[in-house]
């Protein structure tokens, strides 16, 4: 028996890094996710959803924060409820930035990060940043809401050279 696709629904993006070395600055990586509208699918998103904020609907949320890279398992979650995403939204990019507010800080200069797009226990995508090491930002992933309203996945990492707010500007572009 065979059954339509629904394509991609509910994922998880984790992130992880190890904290910065005694003596240094923390290190602050964030994953960021701007929502694009059907209409509008490149340009300035819709919405963004990072650190203190998820969208208005709830749909996208991130559900652990860390600013250090301490503790054990992944310091940044993100989930997103695809399925439940209105209508009127055709594109979500998720990307993944370094705060600078202690100096320029590249993916390089950060040990051990890491990120996994799993939809429950598959995983999708995981990459380690090593593609773009001399940038400051990346997009990790890209969902687009095809013709019969399911999601689909395209991974691929681009890096930027961008502080935090220029990246959500950047992100979607492209």
């Amino acid at each position: 028996m065979s059954s339509p696709n629904k394509g991609v629904r509910t994922v998880e993006v984790a992130l992880r890094w190890d904290p910065s070395p005694l003596g240094r600055s923390p290190h602050d990586l964030d994953i960021v996710a701007a929502t694009y509208r059907k209409d509008a699918p490149s340009g300035d998103p819709a919405y963004v959803v990072h650190f203190g904020n998820r969208s208005p609907d709830g749909t996208i949320s991130l559900t652990r924060d860390s600013r250090t890279g301490q503790g054990f398992g992944s310091d940044e979650v993100m989930k997103l409820e695809l399925e439940r995403l209105s209508t009127e939204y055709g594109r979500v990019v998720v990307g993944v930035v370094i705060q600078q507010a202690n100096g320029r800080l590249a993916f390089e200069d950060v040990a051990n990060a890491q990120v996994k797009v799993a939809e429950g226990y598959t995983e999708l995508d995981s990459d380690d940043f090593s593609s773009v090491p001399g940038s400051t930002a990346a997009v990790i992933a890209e969902f687009v809401r095809g013709d019969t309203g399911s999601w689909v996945f395209h991974d691929g990492v681009r890096g930027f050279d961008t502080d935090p707010e220029g990246f959500v500007t950047l992100m979607g572009r492209g």
